[in-house]
């Protein structure tokens, strides 16, 4: 097809889409719903309607996979366009260059440039222009990529946000950093094989549990080794709480504008004291996973750990753990479906319960995000704009070649020398 062939038929497609999630007898009742909760009177509808078919799931099905099975007699082409639309790619993105229908665009999480035509008039998009930055979604059909949407706009004074919002992305979907980017995910897969042998060499194994406590020590030891450092003694950070129970972490629960400060704390800022597991998936690298080993200790025995059935539903239910979090406790314990079949009330299959709550990763390759994270350049440039925030005291008369590049920093940070005032030194 040509590009103007392709926009009728796209267009019609999601003309059709908007018409089937309002008609459609499964699909109707739950958008209705969902409009509710956003509020009839706050809600632009079209960017709803965008939102709803992109990325709300029903019946553990996404809204265009249904859209395929509801709709009868859809032809070749349409089918294609779908499952095209299926790999769409939401992101935020740097206007390079405006043309007479449509934008060149930098994807800042996938470090990717791309040429997209837009599917409506380009008068619609006046007043945006290069350097801002778009909250968009685009997608490739028959080798060309196209404008679905933008939903919002920052001007190009507010890089910061843009960056913010960008790690805030990642942290949500990860996999964001390597989508449609093949070379990406070859860098990241590389460099969890090396850090994997490192892990291995500094634990002794590929899993550890500590307490809140000492997580961030024992991650930042390992960095520091990792690194080029040398292997220090971490037998005094290996610690178990107390009483192992399961309870609502509020500080996992951090709001877009302050998660990534907050998250800086690391673990050992929250005020209640828990175990997690520090972990190294040789498939999908670096996992710290509060309240691993309580739900370890709830299917030796959950009749000893408190609030059991509320740790088996956080881990179900927590996107950021992936299938292989899962497995990997399972294959730990013989009755572990007995066991969580009996606190959730149900007859799964281990196959079943996988692809009820962690389909998202049996069908993809979801790296965590901590791996992801630091090979990404967003969250780098977004570490500067945080560090360059703080406020650091003067540091004139201090002779910074006395200090050790281990020892802590003596601007107040709390990081290491190393990786603060002396890392351009």
């Amino acid at each position: 097809m040509l590009i103007l062939e392709n926009l009728k038929e796209i267009n019609d497609v999601i003309k059709d889409l908007a018409e089937f999630i309002q008609r459609d007898e499964t699909v109707k009742p739950d958008f209705e719903e969902y409009i509710k909760t956003l509020g009839q009177n706050n809600v632009n509808f079209q960017s709803a309607c965008f939102t709803y078919i992109f990325e709300r799931n029903l019946n553990n099905k996404s809204i265009l996979m249904l859209y395929l099975e509801n709709t009868k007699s859809l032809s070749a082409d349409v089918k294609k366009i779908v499952k095209a639309l299926m790999k769409s790619i939401s992101s935020i993105y740097e206007i390079k260059r405006v043309f007479q229908n449509g934008f060149e665009l930098n994807n800042i999480i996938n470090e990717k440039t791309y040429n997209v035509v837009s599917l409506v008039k380009m008068a619609t998009f006046r007043g945006i222009g290069a350097g801002q930055y778009v909250v968009a979604r685009i997608f490739k059909f028959e080798e060309a990529y196209y404008l679905l949407e933008i939903s919002g706009v920052l001007p190009a004074t507010r890089r910061d946000d843009a960056l913010r919002y960008s790690v805030a992305k990642i942290i949500q979907n990860p996999e964001l950093v390597y989508l449609d980017n093949p070379q990406k995910q070859k860098e990241i897969e590389k460099e969890i094989k090396v850090i994997y042998d490192k892990f291995v060499d500094f634990f002794g194994t590929d899993e550890v549990v500590t307490t809140n406590k000492f997580a961030d020590d024992l991650i930042g030891a390992f960095n520091d080794f990792s690194e080029g450092g040398e292997k220090v003694d971490i037998k005094d950070k290996i610690q178990t709480p107390e009483v192992y129970k399961f309870f609502n972490v509020s500080e996992f629960n951090n709001s877009y504008e302050n998660f990534l400060e907050n998250s800086l704390g690391g673990f050992s800022s929250h005020k209640e004291t828990y175990d997690v597991g520090i972990i190294f998936d040789k498939e999908l690298g670096l996992y710290a996973v509060p309240f691993y080993e309580t739900f370890n200790k709830i299917i030796e025995n959950s009749d000893n750990v408190e609030n059991a059935k509320e740790c088996v539903e956080f881990f179900l239910n927590n996107d950021k753990f992936s299938a292989n979090i899962i497995k990997r406790i399972a294959d730990k314990h013989d009755n572990f479906m007995d066991v969580v079949n009996k606190l959730l009330g149900t007859n799964y299959t281990f196959d079943e319960l996988l692809e009820t709550f962690k389909s998202r990763y049996l069908e993809n390759k979801i790296f965590s995000s901590t791996t992801v994270l630091y090979k990404s350049k967003a969250f780098s440039k977004t570490l500067g704009i945080i560090e360059e925030d703080i406020e650091k005291p003067d540091l004139h008369g201090i002779d910074l070649s006395k200090v050790g590049r281990n020892d802590l920093c003596p601007c107040g940070s709390g990081k290491k020398f190393k990786k603060c005032c002396g890392a351009n030194l």
